[in-house]
């Protein structure tokens, strides 16, 4: 499960599909929270902006 979610943050920081990887993921059991993890390990966390 360890190869597939560093699969994901590779294939995040990429212009891949993530998809397959996500896919491929839960395949093997990771969860939601391990694929969130992973993500925002390489896109970081929205933080919305004041308009004014």
């Amino acid at each position: 499960m360890i190869s597939a979610l560093a699969e994901i943050s590779k294939v995040a920081g990429s212009t891949e599909n993530v998809m397959p990887a996500l896919k491929a993921a839960i395949k093997v059991g990771a969860t939601v929270g391990e694929i969130c993890d992973a993500l925002r390990a390489v896109w970081g966390v929205y933080r919305s902006s004041e308009a004014f």
